[in-house]
């Protein structure tokens, strides 16, 4: 199993958060909240409203999202369903654990009582640069007062 942080329409409640739990797709399960240990950009941007988080280390916000333990088939779903690595690039960060609800061995409660975990990410070093000028966010909702809301794949 992988760990993966999750800051965009993959989250509860949010648009595509349908993948995360569509059993066909591969296991997820929902392990806690966190957030970025360094900060990032988290823009959103394009015609269709898609959330970036921009690999700028550094800049930005300390952005929050879902962490999840995923098995290899969802690990692959992810990989396809992010355009990885064209649009986004799976990489390693530390993720700073706000709230735990896993379960699991030694490790796992040992990495929660730590406040850190690390967990693959979907960030974009490929991006216009006009990008780095957008309004940046420390959390994602497509409903938010922004007022860009994110144009699912099947309304494109």
């Amino acid at each position: 199993m992988a760990r993966v942080f999750v800051y965009g329409t993959l989250k509860k409640g949010q648009p595509n958060y349908k993948h995360m739990i569509n059993t066909a797709k591969g296991l997820a399960k929902f392990q806690g909240r966190g957030r970025t240990v360094e900060k990032y950009p988290l823009v959103i941007a394009g015609k269709y409203n898609i959330p970036y988080m921009l690999n700028i280390p550094g800049t930005g916000h300390h952005v929050a999202g879902e962490i999840y333990s995923v098995d290899d088939q969802m690990l692959q779903f992810l990989d396809e369903f992010e355009g990885c690595p064209d649009m986004y690039q799976r990489t390693l960060m530390s993720i700073e654990v706000v709230e735990w609800e896993g379960k699991g061995g030694a490790g796992e409660a040992r990495a929660a009582a730590e406040g850190v975990v690390e967990c693959f990410v979907y960030s974009t070093t490929t991006y216009p640069p006009e990008w780095v000028g957008l309004p940046y966010h420390d959390s994602y909702d497509s409903s938010g007062k922004h007022g860009l809301s994110y144009v699912l794949r099947e309304s494109r």
